[in-house]
């Protein structure tokens, strides 16, 4: 597999980010400097993709970090700000909640202490998601044995996390095994993150992958080409409902109609069991100019009134397993769930 560029990386104190909004003609570093950096680095998805989001909030909760003075309180607010960057993805939350508690169990410490602390705790934030999507990807790899002419929407790959990615790890791994693996990619309207994002990395990665725009999938189905759909999760429900970026639902609906597989696969971060339902989970509302626009151009009048909700919620009842690092999780929801995330992780 050709080196994807990674999307997080924090190199000498210093939080460095893929900006993904460039690609795939352009691979621009950005370095965050600032508290502010990061906030709009991801309200402008320069960084996108949950278990990405949440990482880059850990290490961004230290960019600019004054320790002298009432560090506490400086957390506090830089977490509450950090939060409200993006509120559908339950990764962020998580990771700047679990950064939070760290700090909150080391007030013993001197403030370079707790720098020291909390950049260990971010890294591990880091490494464990490293290893995650290495399970998922092993959990996965024999159902893309099973079913390997996959849809896919959106991103999920190496891009999104840390490496090898949620969704696409179970597709490398195959793939690196022999399977003759092929990616149907919806092209992921309005911002494109499937052509722009997906399809450069499979292609990087030398699977073989076509790709189509988001109305055509129902076609693909019905012409036999689809044996599975695999997506990712920004917040998976206790009872199993799916947020990921729009569109999903619809592919969702489209597989129960063609006895289709549908697999969601995410991080053990991901699951959030405190919240019982889809219907609790806050949809992210985005400008109307990512509708009225395709790239730069404008392609509707101005002032056209436009609904941009950044994700819809797929019901439990029609995803056929979720691919953890835990391994793959089956219906009833609410009890496998339970089961293998006790603690609510």
């Amino acid at each position: 597999m050709s080196a994807v560029p990674m999307a997080v990386s924090w190199e000498s104190g210093q939080l460095i980010l893929l900006d993904q909004t460039r690609l795939p003609h352009e691979e621009i570093l950005v370095v965050c400097e600032t508290i502010e950096s990061v906030y709009t680095a991801i309200t402008s998805l320069q960084v996108r993709g949950a278990p990405a989001i949440g990482i880059a909030a850990a290490y961004g909760l230290l960019v600019g970090l004054d320790v002298t003075d009432d560090p506490m309180a400086r957390l506090k607010a830089r977490v509450d700000y950090l939060a409200s960057a993006r509120p559908t993805a339950v990764n962020l939350a998580w990771a700047l909640s679990r950064m939070l508690n760290c700090a909150m169990t080391s007030t013993d410490l001197s403030g370079t202490q707790l720098f020291q602390r909390l950049e260990l705790e971010a890294i591990a934030i880091h490494a464990e998601d490293r290893l995650a999507c290495q399970a998922i990807g092993a959990a996965g790899a024999p159902i893309v044995a099973r079913y390997p002419n996959v849809l896919t929407h959106c991103n999920a790959g190496a891009l999104a996390v840390s490496a090898l990615g949620t969704a696409l790890a179970p597709i490398y791994v195959a793939a690196a095994q022999g399977v003759a693996v092929h990616v149907f990619v919806d092209e992921t309207r309005p911002l494109l993150q499937g052509a722009r994002l997906t399809a450069f990395e499979l292609g990087r990665a030398g699977v073989h992958r076509t790709l189509i725009t988001d109305n055509m999938a129902a076609h693909v189905m019905a012409c036999g080409q689809v044996d599975m759909v695999l997506v990712g999760a920004d917040r998976v429900a206790a009872n199993g409902d799916t947020a990921n970026k729009i569109g999903t639902l619809n592919l969702a609906i489209l597989c129960a109609y063609y006895q289709i597989p549908f697999y969601v696969a995410c991080p053990a971060s991901t699951i959030d069991r405190q919240t019982p339902a889809g219907e609790q989970i806050p949809i992210e509302q985005r400008h109307a100019d990512e509708v009225r626009y395709f790239g730069e151009h404008l392609v509707a009048e101005a002032n056209t009134p436009v609904f941009n909700p950044a994700f819809d919620i797929t019901p439990g009842e029609l995803v056929t397993g979720i691919i953890t690092d835990r391994g793959v999780m089956l219906p009833p929801y609410k009890t496998s769930l339970a089961r293998v995330f006790p603690d609510g992780a």
